[in-house]
């Protein structure tokens, strides 16, 4: 299974999300990819060799994956102060791979009924929907 983790910022959500999936699936093949290169290196000291930065990295890993994960701003355009744009938004929504989306207060996003739990629990259900 090849898996795009996908995170801005500081990339701390993505870097807990590819330590988690490191060992539930040693396997896998993963991907961090970052809006920028702080988040894309924080990502890639969790456990992962592969790593791109950036609008065009979004894009064109996104139909190469068979699973997107990151926090919910990942598909809404301008989320992250900015970060996130329109066309990332898009590669990532319209993608063909599972996107599974952790619930974040931070991107101007939120989902109704979504029941308040610790980030620790989003990314250990996120990694078992895998």
């Amino acid at each position: 299974m090849k898996i795009m983790i996908m995170d801005g910022q500081g990339g701390g959500v993505g870097r807990s999300l590819v330590e988690e999936i490191r060992v539930k699936y040693p396997d896998a093949e993963l991907i961090a990819v970052g809006t920028n290169a702080t988040a894309t290196s924080n990502m890639m000291k969790g456990g992962t060799a592969l790593g791109a930065t950036g609008e065009n990295a979004v894009i064109y890993n996104s139909s190469r994956v068979d699973a997107i994960v990151g926090p919910v701003g990942i598909v809404a355009a301008n989320a992250m102060l900015g970060e996130i744009t329109p066309k990332m938004a898009q590669a990532v929504a319209s993608s063909n791979a599972k996107i599974l989306l952790i619930p974040m207060n931070r991107c101007h996003v939120q989902v109704m009924g979504v029941e308040s739990k610790k980030l620790g629990d989003y990314i250990k259900e996120a990694v078992d929907q895998l």
